[in-house]
């Protein structure tokens, strides 16, 4: 968020700034989704929906479940939500109490230590290894202690994804802990080489986290949903009510829409391809030559520590000489995140192409 705002104020100053700091899609909701929402707010006064979200939606995400997963999942334990964010401080409230230790891989999305925080409970950041593809394995938990477990996959910020047996692994371990697993599939649907697992693919005893953000490119909408036990879901119901009253009803038209507009999200998708291989191609050519091929997302997470010991500041010079806004690695990564860089690829392919030849032009003059 800092490096947003730093970018803002050059282009406030009437800089070109290219946007690679940005985990988010350049392309707005469907628009069929918009236009859905548009003709029903013509006749509906969009007041207060049940707290668990519109039933109509809660049928859809079932339903995408048979789709992607084939997987028959009940309505019943689908649960909308305020985005992700949303889903999380449900899970967490739901599944555990003040004190107990969550643990979760770094590097990692940093909310989520921020938020178990919050909430009183302790975040236990597990080191991933490089020969891991920076994702947790089965052997990281012991000795940890642990009332639960976050993992991602595709995760945010390296791009890797855990295989069947991988997940399994973690389930399986974090069972024999009598820790609570929760998986965040937030970027489901944006995979490259080989289609992401679901968690609930292995067990119906986990807590699935997705979001309308990434596939279905609307983020500021903040319309997500979870996937819970069938017995846990009174708890949740009740938490939702109280804490949230309910998801934002107009956000909740759009995205039941949204996910009719196959042929739009895929062409996104293919928009990401090529900008992936973009990456993947000019990266090492402008000397940023310490990465691995991210398995889905839209980022590429690169190890600079050979170029500097602070990528606070490595990132504040590239958008001051580049005109490149990237993120520096410490949020994802408070110990090691000094010498790590992440690099979104989720606008126009005409903004990554111009992005690579900034970069490239500035680390040839460094």
């Amino acid at each position: 968020m800092d490096v947003m705002e730093a970018a803002r104020r050059a282009e406030a100053e009437g800089r070109h700034i290219i946007h690679m700091e940005v985990g988010q899609p350049g392309t707005p909701a469907p628009e069929g989704a918009r236009a859905a929402l548009a003709q029903a707010m013509e006749g509906d006064a969009m007041g207060y929906t049940v707290a668990l979200g519109l039933p109509a939606l809660r049928e859809r995400i079932a339903g995408l479940y048979k789709s992607w997963y084939g997987l028959d999942i009940s309505p019943e334990r689908v649960v909308v939500t305020s985005g992700s964010s949303g889903a999380f401080i449900l899970a967490f409230t739901a599944l555990f109490d003040a004190g107990d230790r969550v643990g979760i891989g770094m590097p990692g999305y940093p909310s989520y230590r921020q938020i178990l925080k919050a909430l009183d409970l302790v975040p236990v950041e597990i080191e991933t290894k490089a020969e891991n593809r920076l994702q947790p394995v089965a052997q990281d938990l012991e000795g940890h202690d642990l009332q639960g477990l976050m993992v991602a996959s595709p995760a945010n910020p390296s791009g890797t994804m855990l295989d069947h047996a991988a997940l399994a692994e973690l389930i399986e371990a974090a069972r024999a802990q009598g820790a609570s697993f929760i998986s965040d599939e937030i970027y489901h649907g944006i995979e490259y080489d080989s289609k992401a697992v679901s968690a609930l693919e292995i067990s119906d005893e986990v807590y699935v986290i997705n979001s309308f953000s990434k596939y279905f490119s609307m983020t500021g909408w903040r319309v997500g949903w979870m996937v819970v036990p069938q017995d846990h879901v009174r708890t949740v119901e009740r938490l939702a009510q109280n804490l949230f009253i309910c998801p934002p009803h107009a956000s909740q038209v759009a995205a039941l829409a949204a996910m009719g507009c196959d042929e739009e999200l895929q062409a996104n998708l293919e928009v990401y391809k090529v900008n992936r291989q973009l990456m993947i191609d000019g990266l090492p050519k402008a000397g940023f030559d310490r990465i691995a091929p991210p398995d889905g997302a839209f980022y590429v997470y690169a190890d600079v520590s050979h170029l500097t010991e602070d990528s606070r500041a490595f990132a504040a010079e590239i958008l001051e000489k580049a005109g490149v806004a990237v993120t520096p690695g410490l949020d994802f990564d408070p110990k090691r995140g000094h010498g790590t860089i992440r690099f979104s690829y989720a606008r126009a392919t005409e903004d990554i192409r111009e992005g690579l030849r900034r970069l490239a032009e500035f680390m040839a003059a460094r």
